[in-house]
C-alpha cells in the first residue's frame, strides 16, 4: 500500500471514545501513527479529525482550530458528569423559566469567558486523569479556564429541553455550558446529546461515517476521503519557494530576509510551498534573528492549497 498521509474527516458514532475511533482506524488502515484532532465525549456524535502517518505532525492546528456544535441541554436535572450518560444527582423545579431567562442567561456564556472543567475530564492533577479521581469518589478543586466563546445561540425552546448553537476555541467543554447554564437559571441542568458541526476546516456535512472509512481501507478507495495534511492550515500564510531556498529549508537553514516573505501570518507562522505545489514546510518567524526558518519539515508530494501563494 502507498504511504498514508493525511487527515480523515469522520463522523463519530455515538457510544465511543475518541480513542476507540481511532483505535479502530488504526486496525482498518494499517497505519502506525494515528492521531485525533480534538476528543468527544461518548455521548457525542460528530466530526473528528484522525490524522495518519506525517499528518499527525500537524494535530496540534487540528486542536487550535475553532468548532462549532448543536447541543441539547436538559433542565431541571443534575449529574455528576454533567451529562446524560451519567449517575443523576438533582432535580429542581424548572416550570418558572421563560426562553427570556435562557437568551439572557447565554448573553453571560459569550467572548472570553472563565470555565472550571468538569471533574469527569482528561486532565491532570498529581499524574491521575480527573476521571480516575471522580470514579474514586474523590472531588479537587479546578482552576477556572480562560475559554473563547465566539457566538452561542438559541436555537429552540421546548422545556425542559434548550437546543443551542455554539462556536468555541479550544478547551471548551460544552458539559460545563451544561452544568452552568443551570446553575445560572437556578434549576440546574445536563448535556442531553451533542453534535459537533465543524472542527477547523472540516464540516459533518462533508464527514465519512466510521463503516465507510472502513470499508474504504478494506476495497482500497480510501485516495478521495483522504486531505492532505496541509488542509489543516489554511489560517496561516502560504508562499511557493524558490528550488534553493527550498534546499535551505530542507536542511533546517533560516531564510534570508526578503520582502515578497509574508509580514506577518497566523501566530507568526507560514506554509511553504516547492515550485511543484508540493507541501514543504511550516515556517515560523524567529524574532531573535528577524528571519523565517523552518519549524516542521514534511516530506510529501500533494497538497490541498487553495489559498494565495507567492514566488519566493
Amino acid at each position: 500500500m502507498e504511504p498514508l498521509d493525511g487527515i480523515l474527516n469522520v463522523d463519530k458514532p455515538y457510544g465511543i471514545t475518541s480513542m476507540e475511533l481511532v483505535r479502530r482506524i488504526k486496525r482498518a488502515c494499517g497505519v502506525k501513527r494515528v492521531g485525533h484532532g480534538g476528543t468527544l465525549d461518548p455521548i457525542a456524535t460528530g466530526v473528528v479529525t484522525i490524522s495518519l502517518g506525517q499528518a499527525t505532525r500537524v494535530m496540534e492546528y487540528l486542536l487550535d482550530g475553532s468548532k462549532e456544535y448543536s447541543a441539547v441541554i436538559e433542565l431541571g436535572a443534575t449529574t455528576d458528569t454533567y451529562d446524560a450518560l451519567g449517575q443523576a444527582n438533582g432535580q429542581r423545579d424548572y416550570s418558572s423559566v421563560e426562553r427570556a431567562d435562557v437568551e439572557g442567561a447565554l448573553d453571560r456564556f459569550r467572548g472570553a469567558i472563565d470555565q472550571v472543567p468538569p471533574m469527569y475530564s482528561a486532565l491532570k492533577r498529581g499524574g491521575k486523569r480527573l476521571y480516575e479521581l471522580a470514579r474514586a469518589g474523590i472531588e479537587v478543586p479546578r482552576e477556572p479556564r480562560r475559554v473563547q466563546v465566539h457566538g452561542i445561540e438559541l436555537l429552540e425552546w421546548a422545556p425542559p429541553l434548550v437546543t443551542v448553537h455554539v462556536t468555541c476555541g479550544r478547551g471548551f467543554y460544552m458539559r460545563s455550558l451544561a452544568h452552568d447554564l443551570g446553575e445560572s437559571l437556578g434549576c440546574g441542568a445536563h448535556l442531553k446529546s451533542l453534535v459537533r458541526l465543524r472542527s477547523g476546516a472540516f464540516k459533518l456535512s462533508d464527514a465519512a461515517t466510521l463503516d465507510d472509512v472502513e470499508s474504504m481501507f478494506e476495497e482500497e478507495t480510501w485516495r478521495d476521503a483522504l486531505h492532505a495534511p496541509d488542509a489543516a492550515l489554511h489560517g496561516m500564510d502560504a508562499v511557493i519557494v524558490s528550488t534553493r531556498l527550498q534546499e535551505m529549508i530542507r536542511h533546517g537553514r533560516p531564510l534570508p530576509v526578503d520582502p515578497r516573505l509574508p509580514a506577518g501570518s497566523a501566530r507568526g507562522r507560514c506554509r511553504a510551498y516547492g515550485v511543484d505545489g508540493s507541501f514543504i514546510a511550516i515556517l515560523a518567524f524567529d524574532e531573535a534573528i528577524g528571519q523565517w526558518r523552518p519549524e516542521k519539515v514534511f516530506s510529501l508530494s500533494y497538497t490541498e492549497d487553495d489559498g494565495q501563494a507567492s514566488l519566493i
